[in-house]
């Protein structure tokens, strides 16, 4: 079993310390630390948890640091943590510069700890049931919108919405990112609240995502297409969706509660055959699953399934889009 503190007890990080009382068979919730002393004595109270008094004093008390604080304290909250040889789990975005993220990554192999980054959106069930349907996508869309809220303002959409799609793309295409293309405008705060990017790989794939947090509805849908199928993902909703075109030839046993087939002439001879599917989406508590994979990488000395360098990637693209669009904003402003 691990010691784990949570640094951070706002929204995100209540979450957090309910899911790591769920999973006290691999961890032993020591406690939290937040800077604010109102949120503290309720959060202390409701949990029935220790307050510590410092951040230092938690560091020093765990194995584990889960860090669930606004993004601009992230780096000096887990390089701080690292220098005291403890693991870090890291909510996204993983920090604020790349120049950080590549510190953190020194200081990590220096202290032989590990990090994991919290895109929890690879742990959705909807996304999980997609994944072996994955084979070689070569156009992805996106849509992450969100109502308005004042949490999250303090960075850029692109880095409170969008990292997640970006993510999700850059996991499932290996391939190098050869141009950016973005638009965005800030409307209710001082950073783009609304942003589009379009992301061109070296192998001909091509990603087009939007977020939003002006929106008058929420959507976070994402779709893939590929040589002869679609898969769309619905992390909200937490479905999935498979259309696939059959070989005319190919005989296939399928769940006809979970799947149709549609047939269409090509010709005298031969039929077009779809097989349009809905693969069982298994109820999971998506933050569990990733801190309970963090803990087998710890336990078993494995590599984190979301690294400090997918966290690094993720944000690289992020700098690219939000560059692209200030330059925009310089030669059109």
């Amino acid at each position: 079993m691990l010691k784990i503190g949570v640094l951070g007890a706002g929204h995100l990080g209540k979450i957090h310390i309910r899911c790591l009382q769920g999973l006290s068979d691999i961890y032993e919730l020591v406690g939290f630390y937040d800077i604010d002393q109102e949120i503290s004595k309720q959060v202390e109270k409701e949990f029935s948890i220790k307050s510590f008094s410092s951040a230092d004093e938690l560091i020093d008390a765990v194995d584990v640091v889960d860090i669930v604080t606004p993004t601009i304290t992230h780096f000096e909250n887990a390089a701080r943590s690292i220098r005291k040889f403890k693991h870090v789990f890291i909510e996204k975005p993983v920090v604020t510069t790349l120049q950080e993220a590549e510190e953190l990554i020194e200081l990590a192999k220096e202290a032989q700890v590990k990090i994991q980054v919290g895109h929890v959106e690879r742990f959705n069930p909807g996304f999980f049931a997609a994944k072996p349907y994955l084979k070689n996508p070569l156009f992805i869309e996106a849509h992450r919108l969100s109502k308005f809220n004042p949490r999250g303002t303090d960075v850029p959409v692109v880095l409170d919405l969008m990292i997640h799609d970006l993510d999700i793309v850059l996991h499932v295409i290996r391939a190098q990112v050869r141009k950016v293309s973005a638009a965005g405008v800030a409307i209710v705060s001082n950073t783009p609240d609304i942003a589009n990017a379009r992301i061109e790989f070296d192998n001909g794939a091509v990603a087009n995502l939007t977020a939003s947090r002006i929106s008058l509805k929420q959507m976070r849908k994402i779709r893939f297409f590929q040589p002869e199928a679609y898969i769309s993902v619905d992390f909200l909703e937490k479905k999935c969706e498979v259309v696939r075109l059959l070989n005319s030839e190919e005989e296939i046993n399928y769940d006809k509660e979970r799947a149709m087939m549609l047939e269409f002439p090509k010709n005298d001879e031969e039929k077009i055959k779809i097989l349009m599917e809905y693969p069982e989406v298994k109820e999971i508590n998506a933050i569990q699953t990733e801190l309970t994979f963090f803990y087998r990488s710890i336990a078993y000395d494995e590599e984190p399934p979301v690294t400090i360098w997918d966290g690094y990637k993720a944000l690289k693209v992020a700098h690219q889009i939000m560059e692209v669009i200030q330059k925009n904003h310089e030669h059109f402003g």
